[in-house]
């Protein structure tokens, strides 16, 4: 029986661009781009609430392996939960989020960011 062939992001050119963007995005991220949660930097996978690099568009659906505008930090519970579907959001539609440039697409968001008003 044939081996299945490695993803782009675990071989090569892709793989070294994916290990510097994930450690970058390791350095200045504190919740989870999909519960909302704080990041516990203490533990490592495989503990569930290990922080783990999540492709925003999964590879398997022609993600871009290694771009960090195609990577965020989540939970590994929440990855698994995630998996390698694509989220819709009843308030925000993919359409909506895509002509703002949100980098998140179609993901839920942790608010409803379009009513902050902010400290004014």
């Amino acid at each position: 029986m044939a081996k299945k062939p490695l993803r782009a992001d675990k071989i090569g050119a892709h793989n070294t661009q994916y290990l510097k963007n994930k450690k970058k995005l390791m350095k200045v991220t504190e919740v989870c781009a999909l519960c909302g949660k704080l990041l516990n930097y203490n533990v490592s996978f495989p503990h569930p609430l290990a922080p783990v690099a999540d492709h925003i568009i999964p590879v398997s659906r022609g993600g871009h392996p290694s771009s960090i505008d195609n990577m965020q930090i989540v939970h590994n519970v929440c990855n698994n939960d995630k998996s390698d579907k694509l989220f819709m959001n009843n308030k925000v539609t993919a359409s909506d989020s895509a002509s703002e440039g949100d980098p998140n697409r179609n993901l839920p968001w942790s608010m409803d960011w379009t009513t902050y008003k902010g400290n004014d």
